[in-house]
This record gives structure tokens, sequence and C-alpha cells, in this order.
């Protein structure tokens, strides 16, 4: 008798799992590289119907950012649930781990019962986790889709379609169908055919993804599963346009959110959900992943940083959602960005450096091209050439008055109240995550060892003086940073100096132990040294320029440094004609960066 209890509790245990407590179907259909460019956010040139009428049924939310401007950094914080700068992974691109563990959420639902698929593109800057091949996913390719379920087992699919990313708006030929005199040119792009007619094709490509998306929903349709699944529609960041792409602000991190609830699982919206409405609520990508396990009926793991906004532990309304930018392809930056949905505030870590650094991607589109001659001829006006020039160190727009972030209010008096709060947020984000995106990159995995870059994030002590440090004006405290025993307050306070062009005492440091603290001082004392030291520096930044002897992320910093040294790097131009172009055992998107770079250095040397 004991036995067949036993038997019987063993199968009945089985069969719970075989055919788990009914749960509701997941579907994410997104997009590449768009804004809001939709009829039903109020664009009045978008031809998106179905979408559209997606919408009618659905919840609009209306200050919806990526956290990322560019497409890797973005899709790790969906798919970590946390924020790159905490994971060391902010960069476009680079290759790291989660901490011991954090999975990818994904996991946790198939884990949990549900047969998880993704057609098809990853484009993580973190390594998958698990011990076997599959585990994040059942299936991540182009043939991935909700009917290789077992009957009756809830999914989580996600839809990707690319014909609205950056690259499609440059292809040519392209016979375009959006008349590009009725498309809106924003303040800080001049207004020329070429600009036209990027906007107008990339309108045309948005038409063809209002499409596709359509037929993904006709098939839930079709298979009678429209009244079980909850349905999500966003964009992986904002436009693929120049200063939107790559760019921390509401035009490169807004996207549109739609939210559709069938009839059956609607308790598992918040109060605001009608359909047709909209929400003014701030949400943003690190939200994702606490949400959709929320929606799925599973905890929040401790380590997630955002904040479930549906389903039965959904939070309550946050005030703030958060930006960054760090290295783009071959070229350094570090930005933080807040907006409260109202205003948006920058803070330009890298001010030195102008807006439209020469990443080889972005000046492949017409518009970039022509923004550049015209700017190079005089023939701009104040807000179209702003990108062209360094930053200031804030920035505080209104975008209600300012749509397109072109008038910095930072510096108004009247506006101090509201630039000391998001200044505190940013601030206050950076410890709470603790951001090591302010560490090198190379640091970031040296640092880490064989370990995760999140993990020795938590043991290192020194961070809040190398926040400190990155916004230090003080210039007694700027010199004792250069002594401090952490090479990244070094790094800081060097970089400090170079926005100073303060160079003399920077010279000491091109021995510093640090690769990082050496090619800072070296541009400094390149740049705004003596004559007579321009040589010392030279070598340094050769030396370090050899990714085979220094690796990849230091060679990325030294190229940079002698890009910025202009003419003054002539006489190294040999030596840099040298250097080796192929590192192995490096990401394949890495080692390409290197050489790009290496031969833009060489074009502008006489």
């Amino acid at each position: 008798m004991q036995r067949r209890q036993f038997l019987s509790t063993v199968a009945a245990a089985a069969t719970a799992t075989a055919q788990p407590a009914e749960r509701p179907n997941i579907l994410w259909i997104t997009c590449e590289d768009m804004s809001p460019s939709l009829g039903c956010f109020g664009d009045r040139v978008a031809n998106t119907p179905r979408l559209d009428a997606l919408a009618a049924e659905s919840l609009r939310y209306t200050c919806c950012w990526s956290n990322a401007p560019v497409c890797a950094p973005a899709r790790t914080t969906i798919i970590a649930g946390m924020y790159p700068p905490s994971l060391g992974a902010e960069h476009m691109r680079s290759q790291t781990r989660m901490g011991a563990g954090q999975k990818m959420f994904p996991q946790l639902l198939r884990e949990a019962g549900y047969y998880t698929s993704n057609n098809s593109k990853e484009d993580y800057n973190i390594e998958h986790t698990g011990d076997h091949a599959g585990v994040v996913w059942d299936e991540s390719s182009n043939k991935a889709h909700w009917r290789k379920r077992q009957p009756g087992q809830p999914f989580f699919a996600v839809f990707n379609f690319t014909i609205t990313h950056e690259s499609q708006i440059r292809t040519r030929p392209h016979q375009l169908r959006q008349d590009p005199a009725e498309v809106r040119i924003p303040a800080y792009h001049p207004d020329t055919p070429e600009v036209r007619h990027d906007w107008a094709q990339h309108y045309d490509n948005v038409h063809t993804m209002d499409g596709q998306a359509g037929k993904v929903l006709d098939q839930l349709k079709a298979d009678g599963l429209a009244g079980d699944t909850i349905v999500f529609f966003y964009s992986d960041h904002g436009s693929g346009m120049p200063r939107s792409k790559r760019w921390p602000y509401n035009s490169g991190l807004r996207v549109p959110l739609i939210v559709h609830f069938p009839e059956k699982w609607r308790a598992l919206a918040t109060a605001e959900y009608k359909p047709g409405a909209a929400t003014d609520r701030p949400v943003s990508f690190v939200d994702l992943a606490p949400t959709v396990l929320s929606l799925a009926g599973l905890p929040k793991p401790a380590y997630h940083q955002g904040f479930a906004f549906l389903g039965k532990s959904a939070e309550p309304r946050q005030p703030y959602v958060y930006g960054f930018r760090g290295r783009m392809d071959e070229r350094y930056d570090l930005v933080r960005s807040v907006t409260d949905g109202r205003y948006v505030y920058l803070r330009q870590y890298m001010p030195h450096r102008i807006y439209a650094q020469h990443i080889a991607y972005m000046f492949e589109t017409p518009t970039t091209q022509v923004w550049q001659k015209l700017f190079r001829e005089g023939k701009l006006n104040a807000a179209q050439q702003q990108f062209w020039k360094t930053k200031p160190a804030e920035e505080l727009y209104d975008l209600q008055a300012d749509r397109d972030e072109v008038n910095n209010l930072a510096g108004e008096p009247r506006m101090a109240p509201i630039l000391r709060k998001m200044r505190a947020a940013q601030q206050n984000l950076a410890g709470r995550i603790r951001d090591i995106g302010f560490l090198p990159e190379n640091e970031i995995h040296e640092r880490a060892g064989a370990g995760a870059p999140y993990d020795a994030g938590r043991q290192l002590t020194s961070l809040p003086r190398i926040h400190a440090m990155a916004a230090e004006t003080d210039a007694a405290k700027l010199a004792a940073g250069l002594a401090d025993p952490d090479s990244a307050v070094r790094y800081w306070a060097a970089v400090r100096h170079l926005i100073r062009t303060n160079a003399a005492p920077l010279l000491p440091l091109l021995n510093d132990p640090a690769p990082a603290v050496r090619i800072v001082a070296a541009e400094t004392v390149g740049r705004y040294g003596a004559p007579a030291d321009l040589g010392a520096a030279l070598a340094v930044l050769v030396d370090l320029a050899d990714m085979e002897k220094h690796g990849v992320f230091v060679a990325l910093q030294a190229l940079n440094a002698l890009d910025h040294l202009d003419a003054k790097a002539a006489p190294v131009k040999a030596q840099l004609q040298a250097l080796p172009r192929q590192k192995q055992g490096a990401p394949q998107k890495l080692r390409e960066y290197v050489p790009r770079l290496l031969e833009t250095v060489l074009e502008d040397l006489p």
C-alpha cells in the first residue's frame, strides 16, 4: 500500500511538472532603430495601420527608454534585467559574463516550464549562462516559433524585425514611397535632399515592418492563441539616424512600447490599463525582465535592478529612467542621462571629445556625410553645428518646449533646482548599481580576472572615489588624485587635467604602471606639453597601440589618443603602419575596430 501511495505521489508530481497551472503566453514583437515613428504615437507621417490597430486595443507607454542608444548594450540590459554599466558590458561591443548565480531571464522562464523561442537576434555583450547548449532559449534562430512547443505548454516568444535598422536607411537604390517633402527634419539636422531622403526611406522601412508585425499577429490569431497571449511591441532603441542612435538623449533612447492584454489576463495589468489609452509612467528596458517574470508568476531575482510595471508583483511607479553611453565601436566616451518624462539631463564625463567622433559605420549614412561637409563649409546654424563641437559638462532640456533637445538650460539660474535634483539622481544610480563603466575598459576585465566584472565591482572599495574624481573640478583634489593608489582614480585625475589642458603635472605619469593612465598622460603631453616632450609621449602611445602586445582595449585607447594628436603624430607614421592588424582570441567585432581606427589615424597624417 505504501509503495502504491509513493508511486502515485511521484506520478502526480510528474504530471504537475508536465502540465503546470495555466499561465499566460507572452509574445514580444520587436524592431530595430526606431523612435515612436507610429501613427498611434502621434506621428502624422507614419503609415502603420497594423500597429495602430494593436494600440487601439492596448496601452501605450509614452515614456519608455531603451537605457542604451545602440543595440548590443540595449539588448544586454533586456536579457540581464541589469544595467550593463554594473556588468562591465556597456560598450559597443564587448564580451563579458554575468555574476555568480545570475541568469538571463528566459532561462528562469524555461526552468519554470515555459517554451522560450527567439527569432532571432541576440547580440548580447554577455556570455550565455548555464551548463548546456540551449539553456536560455529552447530555440534561437530564424526558424524559432512558439509552434514548436509541447501541447499546452506556455510560451515566451520573440520576433525581431531588422528592416528598420540603420543600415537599411542607406541601402541604395531605393525607390521612395514616402514623399520627402512631408517628413519632419529635427532642429539639429540640416534640411538637405540627402537628409530628407534618409528620413523618408526610414518611414518606408517602418511601413514594411508594420506589415511584418501584422503577420505575426495574424499567426497568433490563426492558432487560436490571441485570447491567451500578452503581446508587447517595442523597438530596441531610438532612430538609426545620427545624433539619435548612439546618443543617450531622448531622441536616441525613447522607443514605442505597446502592451496588449486579452480579457482573460486583464487582472495582470495595472489600474492604468485601458484599451486605447496611454500612460506617461516612466519605464525602461531594465524593467522588462522583472515585468515578464511578474506576469509569469515568478519571483524577481535579487540581482535584477529594474522594477516590474505589470503583473502580480508590479512595483510602484519610479520617478526616473536612465540612459548611458560608453565606447561606440572604435570610439571612447562616457555619458550618463536621466529623464522624468519632461526634463532630460546628461552628464558628459568626457566633454573634451566632440559629439561626432568619427565612427566608420555611422559615417556610411548619407546624412552624416553631408552634415559634416556643411559644417566644414560653415553653412550650419548654431543648433546644427553643435554635433561637431566639444560638449558642455552638463546638459538639461525641457521636452515640452524643446522636443529636439537643442536648447541647453543647464546654465540658467531658474533651472538650478531641477538640475541639482537630476544630477543627484544620476549619481545615486551610479552608486546603487556600482557603475564600473567608470573603469578604463581594459581594467574592467583585468580586475575581474577569471571571474565576472559584476562581482569584482561589488568588492571595489575605491569605486566612490573613482566616481567622484570623474566629476572633480577642484585643482588641489585633482593634483592629489594623480598620486592615488587606485589606477582608475589616477586615470580620471589625468582626464580632468587633459580637459583643463594642463600637461606639466602629467609628465611623471608617462611611466605609470597602468596603461590607461599612461595613455591619457601621453595625449595631454603631446597636445599641450612642451615640444621637447612630444617624442616621449609618442613612444608611449605607439607601444600601447600594439594589440598583440597589450590587447584590443589598450590598443583602442592608445589609437584614440594618437588620433587626437593630429599632425603631431606624423613622426611615428611608419611605426603605426607596421602595427599588427589581427589579434587572435578576441571577438570578431572587437578585432575589426582596431584596424579600422588605425586606418583612420593613418589617413589623417601628412
